[in-house]
């Protein structure tokens, strides 16, 4: 990843590249290329050697099958294996792909991801005109399996890493465990460690003619248990060798070892990569202690249903209250017209060329609550809005050239109410600008929030009139 990388910003691919190979279980020869995409479109893969090309998002609750991989189906389309590609888009920092397959399965090449980012590298990584909203958590999300003795936890954290534990109860693997602190590390300790099995899985998978993919010099074979010299003989057959033989660490002289710890990084491979399925790029710490394709599958739908109930909450501004304010009182009036007892501001907490937040503490001893509902005190919608108003007017007025701007509101839109402001809550007022000011006109979302909820929120268009 390029140290000018920015993570704030969308990505997508500079231009379309491809890469072809066999379908580890199918023994189907697939092209698959990626092609860039326009920002907010995600993975999608599209399978171009069906009738109508159709296309099938990269999504959790698309996942019917994780028995040998991933496998992703929409109405009749299918596509299997798909956490290694998704996994090195994720880690090369690609947002926006489209993935096309002429086949029903992503080629194996070498069981890993760096085939793919190989190609990723080659073609290059564009950065786009978009923002990249990443989702945090604010607290623990876990999975617990104790069938499989499966426990995955999302814990709250500033970037996003990942922690795997890997405990087969084999002697040849013993137990491992895997960490990427950093998606700048996922090329070079990740992306290279390819997919392992069990001896005795593999029997199962020639026995059932499953595994057709031809050269599957492509996965490690732990040897749990003594071979015969006939069983030698098949896998040599299977391997595309003449002779096979089990090394004194319990693996079979096929492939050697990356990493000592190749297993467990494999493991974490599979974990981006299937947790490239909740769809929105998280910020947490993942915990995965014996993770498998369903285990992950599930735990995506866990962390996606939490990101979806929550997702309001995404932009709701941080009030501290011992936080130096941007404006006091005094320097709001040395901007604004309005005062008591119509001011209704008390403070700007945040101020940007497109945004602010101010702040406006409400007591029973307002004047409005006299007449409204006395003995049920709730601040007017109206006054709410009017609070917006005057904070989206600082936004405005704090963007233009030197001089003396009063704001005139000249529209409101979209104005809806969703809970009670009443004695005693502190008012968050977010105003954004929509586009950009032209000609003195301003166009502005507003929010009011108390805590975590959201009370109000409007459109807001306002003309700015210079003094004369």
């Amino acid at each position: 990843m390029d140290k000018n990388f920015n993570p704030d910003k969308q990505h997508t691919l500079a231009k379309p590249v491809s890469i072809s190979g066999t379908g580890l279980h199918t023994g189907v020869n697939v092209d698959m290329t990626l092609k860039p995409a326009n920002p907010g479109f995600g993975f999608q893969f599209q399978r171009t050697d069906l009738p109508g090309m159709p296309v099938i998002k990269a999504d959790c609750d698309l996942v019917t099958d994780t028995s040998r991989g991933t496998t992703l189906e929409k109405d009749d389309a299918k596509i299997s294996t798909v956490e290694h590609i998704l996994a090195a888009l994720v880690g090369m920092g690609v947002d926006n792909c489209l993935i096309e397959v002429n086949g029903p399965e992503i080629p194996i090449i070498d069981g890993s991801s760096e085939p793919f980012v190989e190609i990723i590298e080659t073609t290059g990584v564009l950065e786009q005109d978009a923002a990249k909203i990443w989702y945090t958590i604010d607290t623990n999300i876990s999975h617990f399996d104790d069938v499989k003795r499966v426990e995955m936890t999302a814990l709250p954290s500033a970037n996003y890493q990942i922690t795997t534990l890997i405990d087969f109860n084999s002697p040849v693997l013993g137990t491992q465990h895997a960490s990427l602190k950093s998606m700048k590390e996922f090329q070079t300790e990740i992306a290279p460690c390819r997919t392992f099995c069990f001896l005795h899985e593999l029997e199962m998978l020639l026995d059932n003619n499953l595994v057709k993919g031809g050269d599957i010099n492509n996965a490690i074979v732990v040897v749990d248990r003594p071979v015969t010299d006939d069983e030698m003989s098949r896998l040599a057959t299977a391997f595309g060798r003449t002779k096979v033989e089990v090394k004194s660490e319990g693996y079979l002289n096929n492939l050697e070892l990356r990493f000592p710890n190749e297993p467990a990084r494999h493991k974490l491979l599979d974990v981006i990569g299937d947790l490239a399925l909740i769809g929105y790029p998280i910020k947490a710490h993942i915990i995965a202690n014996r993770p498998g394709h369903s285990s992950n599958v599930e735990f995506a739908k866990k962390i996606k249903q939490y990101i979806k109930k929550n997702k309001h909450t995404k932009d709701i501004p941080n009030y501290d209250p011992n936080q130096e304010p941007v404006y006091n009182l005094q320097q709001i009036e040395k901007t604004l017209p309005h005062r008591f007892p119509f001011i209704m501001v008390d403070k700007i907490i945040e101020l940007t060329d497109t945004r602010i937040v101010g702040i406006k503490n409400i007591t029973f001893n307002e004047y409005f609550f006299q007449g409204h509902f006395p003995g049920n005190p709730v601040m007017p919608g109206v006054l709410q809005i009017e609070a917006l108003a005057q904070t989206g007017g600082l936004l405005c007025i704090n963007s233009m050239p030197d001089g003396e701007y009063d704001t005139y509101f000249l529209k409101i839109d979209n104005c809806k109410f969703k809970q009670k402001v009443v004695p005693g809550d502190t008012m968050i007022l977010k105003m954004e600008l929509i586009e950009p000011i032209r000609r003195g006109i301003c166009v502005m979302k507003g929010s009011v929030y108390v805590g975590n909820k959201l009370c109000a929120e409007a459109d807001l268009t306002a003309q700015l009139v210079k003094r004369t």
